[in-house]
C-alpha cells in the first residue's frame, strides 16, 4: 500500500484517541485488547500511547483469519462445539479485577462464505457461551471499554471492489480517519463538543420519558416498547468504576433499553448485517409480544435462523438506537458492512443482551432480578442491525398513548 504522507500522523492520532476518548485510560490500569494480525501497527501505537498513559500491564491477543479458515476446512466435527473458555473467562476476570478492555476490529466480512452453516452456527453457539462471563462485564460496563478499528486488504476489496488493492485500502483508512474525528488539528477537542452535542440529545430524550418508539417506512411499522425506568445514553459513559470511555470510535448513536415483551409489528433491515464471517442481506421479521416469530433474508437466511435460535433471549431486542441519516458516516456514502461503521450509520435494533447501564442512575445496584423485571433481555449474544434511513419516520409514544415526531425521513425533528 502506497501511504499518504501523513498516514503514520494520522495512526498516531487515532491510537491517542483510542485511549483518552475511547478508554480515558487510568495510570495503573491494565489494558487487555484484542486484534486481528493486519491490525499490529494500530497495535503497537495503542500500545505505545496506553504505556504513556501509566498503564501497568498491556496483554495482546491477535486472531489469524487463516487460521480460523483453517478450523473449518479441516477441523473435526465433534470440534465445532467447543470453545477456548478458559481464555474468556480469564478475560472476565482480568476486567473484574479493574482492566480495561480494547478490540481493534477490521475482520473480512466474507470469511466464511461458503463454509458449512451449521458448523459455523455451532461454532458461534459454543463462543457465545463460553464468552459470556467477558460480555456480562462489557455489557454492564463494569469496566472501561472500547472498539476502533484498523483498515485490511479483504475488508477495503469488500467496500471497494472496483479499486486495485492498495488504492482500495488507502481510501478506507481515509475513512476510518475521517469517521473517527482525527482528521483535524485537535481530535480530543473534536471528541469533547461531539459528546456534548450527544448528551444534550440524550437529555432531551430523558426528559420526555416515551413509553415507546414506533418505526414507519418501507417493509416496516413497528413498535419497539421501552423497559421499565430505562435511561438513554450516547457518546461519553461513565462505567461502573467511575472512568469515562467512548464504548464505540465512531460513534453517532444515542440508545436505550427496550422492554423484551413489548415489541410489535414488522421490520426490514436498511443495510445488509456482517455477522461472523458471513454477509446477511434482506433480513426482514416479524414479533409478537416482544419475540420474533418469523424471519426471512435474501443471502445469509440460514445463518440468521441459527443465530435466532441460539437462546431464548436471541430472539428478543436488547438495545435500540437512534441515529440521524445524516450522520458524517452516512454521508459518506459507503457501505462498511463492518457493524461499528453501519450501525453508526442508522438507526439499529440489537438483537439479545441488554445494556443494564441503559436505566435510571446507571443500574446501579440493580440486581439480575431488578433488570429482568424492568424489561431487560438476556442472552448469550449481543447483534445490532440497521432499520434506519431517509425513508423511515420514528415516533415517540407517550405514556397516555400521544404519538410526538421524533424523525422524519432519518432526520431529527427539533
Amino acid at each position: 500500500m502506497t501511504k499518504a504522507p501523513d498516514f503514520d500522523a494520522r495512526l498516531d492520532r487515532l491510537a491517542e484517541v483510542a485511549v483518552r476518548v475511547g478508554l480515558g485510560l487510568r495510570p495503573g490500569q491494565e489494558l487487555v485488547m484484542t486484534a486481528p494480525l493486519d491490525a499490529l501497527p494500530l497495535a503497537r501505537r495503542i500500545t505505545v500511547q496506553a504505556y504513556k498513559a501509566g498503564a501497568s500491564v498491556v496483554t495482546t491477543l491477535l486472531a489469524d483469519d487463516q487460521a480460523t479458515l483453517a478450523r473449518f476446512e479441516h477441523g473435526h466435527d465433534d470440534a465445532f462445539d467447543k470453545a477456548a473458555g478458559w481464555l474468556y473467562e480469564g478475560m472476565a476476570q482480568a476486567y473484574r479485577t479493574g482492566a480495561a478492555r480494547l478490540a481493534i476490529s477490521g475482520d473480512d466480512p466474507s470469511l466464511l462464505a461458503g463454509q458449512d452453516t451449521d458448523k459455523v452456527a455451532r461454532a458461534n453457539r459454543a463462543r457465545s457461551k463460553a464468552y459470556m462471563p467477558a460480555l456480562e462485564q462489557i455489557a454492564n460496563f463494569a469496566t472501561n471499554w472500547t472498539i476502533v478499528s484498523a483498515a485490511n486488504p479483504a475488508w477495503a476489496r469488500t467496500v471497494f471492489p472496483d479499486l486495485p488493492e492498495d488504492q482500495a485500502v488507502a481510501r478506507l483508512w481515509d475513512a476510518i480517519f475521517a469517521a473517527s474525528r482525527v482528521d483535524g488539528p485537535d481530535p480530543v477537542g473534536a471528541w469533547e463538543a461531539h459528546n456534548r452535542a450527544l448528551s444534550d440529545r440524550t437529555a432531551a430524550l430523558n426528559a420526555r420519558r416515551y413509553a415507546a418508539l414506533h418505526f414507519r417506512g418501507p417493509g416496516t411499522d413497528l413498535t419497539v416498547g421501552l423497559a421499565d425506568d430505562h435511561e438513554w445514553c450516547g457518546g461519553a459513559t461513565t462505567a461502573k468504576n467511575g472512568i469515562v470511555c467512548n464504548a464505540n470510535i465512531p460513534t453517532e448513536e444515542v440508545f436505550t433499553t427496550p422492554h423484551c415483551l413489548r415489541v410489535q409489528g414488522h421490520v426490514s433491515a436498511t443495510k445488509p448485517l456482517s455477522y461472523q464471517g458471513t454477509l446477511i442481506d434482506g433480513i426482514a421479521v416479524r414479533f409478537e409480544e416482544g419475540r420474533i416469530v418469523e424471519s426471512r433474508a435474501r443471502t445469509g437466511a440460514d445463518v440468521l435462523a441459527k443465530v435466532i435460535d441460539t437462546d431464548e433471549g436471541a430472539r428478543r431486542l436488547g438495545e435500540v438506537a437512534l441515529v440521524p441519516a445524516s450522520s458524517p458516516i452516512s454521508a459518506s456514502g459507503l457501505l462498511f458492512c463492518n457493524t461499528l461503521y453501519d450501525e453508526n450509520a442508522a438507526s439499529h435494533i440489537a438483537l439479545g443482551q441488554a445494556y443494564s447501564k441503559c436505566f435510571l442512575d446507571g443500574g446501579a445496584g440493580l440486581s439480575e432480578q431488578d433488570l429482568a423485571a424492568r424489561g431487560a433481555n438476556r442472552s448469550l449474544i449481543h447483534i445490532d442491525w440497521m432499520i434506519g434511513s431517509a425513508e423511515v419516520d420514528v415516533d415517540g409514544v407517550t405514556p397516555d398513548g400521544r404519538s410526538e415526531p421524533l424523525m422524519r425521513r432519518g432526520e431529527w425533528v427539533d
